[in-house]
């Protein structure tokens, strides 16, 4: 039902985690001298994320791993260039076939770190739609890991608030009204509700 990693030891568990902050602090700190900007998304994102789990009242360790993958899930854009991203969405047809990369990339720089292997999963599939039409795999509903399809939510409400880099600015209404609207299609049902009680609580 959830991940390996959440029937650790205590002890075990704790030394994935202090790992996982080792790695998470040397991928933020690259993002951050790429861009600002993806720097504070993935802030973000990970908060968002990290509290729409504990409204659906996942366990704890499932929550720390769920942020964990909010915080490093589009470290894939490091291999981006810069000039694409400052300008992105107005890409050419190519530089969009190679932003559509980054969470294949992303998931791969993760795979030879044992402690990563939870986190994997999420930021591969965290551009998943809930009714097949998302990428990297066309996954489908609960063929999408659930941690995936929390990041989905929390990285489309960002992007569209805060235009870091994705769509033009917008009001906090206007983005629930497209959350909604998307929600059995672009997004899991159940997680949307459970943002969207996040965002107004």
């Amino acid at each position: 039902m959830y991940t390996s990693s959440l029937f650790q030891s205590p002890a075990a568990f704790s030394s994935i985690r202090d790992t996982l902050e080792d790695i998470t602090l040397h991928f933020t700190y690259l993002m951050r001298l790429k861009s600002q900007d993806l720097y504070e998304h993935s802030i973000r994102v990970a908060n968002f994320a990290g509290a729409t789990a504990i409204r659906m009242r996942l366990p704890a360790n499932e929550v720390m791993l769920i942020h964990y993958a909010g915080l490093l899930h589009d470290i894939g854009l490091l291999t981006m260039a810069n000039r694409s991203l400052a300008h992105y969405p107005n890409l050419s047809t190519r530089e969009f076939q190679a932003y559509k990369k980054h969470p294949d990339l992303g998931a791969n720089m993760l795979e030879t770190n044992s402690a990563c292997q939870d986190l994997i999963p999420y930021i591969r599939f965290h551009h998943e739609c809930w009714d097949g039409g998302g990428y990297p795999k066309h996954l489908k509903n609960d063929n999408i890991p659930l941690g995936a399809r929390i990041l989905s939510v929390a990285d489309y409400y960002d992007n569209t608030i805060y235009s870091a880099p994705d769509f033009p600015q917008k009001d906090k209404s206007e983005v629930t009204q497209a959350l909604f609207a998307g929600s059995g299609s672009l997004f899991d049902p159940e997680v949307t509700l459970a943002f969207l009680h996040v965002l107004y609580q």
